[in-house]
């Protein structure tokens, strides 16, 4: 018998906050067209992979931890002498999230990490690709709770992209302000 688990707390306010929300704000003629979060993807990339091999192994375990998800490692598509890098080598890792993982996670990332950034004053808004979704980069993994800093063998940034069904820019942005992303105020 399969038990019944509860939405988690980001997709309720979606569903009973935000769609009703955007159908106003953008005159939608019904609650299916409101743009809604595909997936988030979570990236970490490492040119210190060619000459550090223990560096992979770190990142993934790291992002293992803050997403709860096994990371799939990226490979070089090419060979680029400059960069002493050779096709195949593995020169980072990433995590896709959908459904439940990726509410929580945002979740977590938007009223969880982000408050913790020093000297945080918002996020800057000009990160959409102007089809409706957004990337984020964070400098460090210790924003996020699961990492403890004495485990940790390098400070490692991260990228966060956040798919919406979004057609705009400005759907995108309204959006995700909806479910909390504090996006800093124009000229701020």
């Amino acid at each position: 018998m399969a038990v019944a688990t509860e939405q988690p707390r980001l997709r309720r306010a979606y569903c009973d906050d935000v769609v009703p929300q955007l159908v106003k704000e953008f005159r939608y003629r019904n609650a299916m067209q409101v743009p809604r979060l595909e997936k988030v993807v979570v990236n970490i990339g490492l040119g210190e992979a060619i000459t550090n091999g223990r560096a992979i192994d770190a990142a993934v375990a790291d992002l293992k931890q803050i997403t709860g998800q096994a990371p799939v490692v990226i490979k070089a598509r090419k060979s680029v002498a400059a960069f002493k890098l050779r096709q195949g080598m593995e020169i980072g890792a990433k995590v896709t999230l959908r459904g439940r993982r990726m509410f929580e996670f945002l979740d977590k990332l938007i009223n969880v990490a982000l408050p913790r950034i020093r000297d945080f004053r918002g996020i800057d808004p000009k990160g959409f690709d102007g089809h409706g979704n957004f990337t984020l980069g964070l400098r460090e993994q210790l924003v996020f709770p699961e990492i403890d800093y004495d485990k940790i063998d390098k400070l490692r940034g991260l990228e966060v992209t956040i798919v919406t069904t979004a057609a705009t820019d400005d759907e995108g942005r309204s959006l995700l302000t909806a479910l909390g992303m504090p996006f800093r105020k124009a000229g701020g």
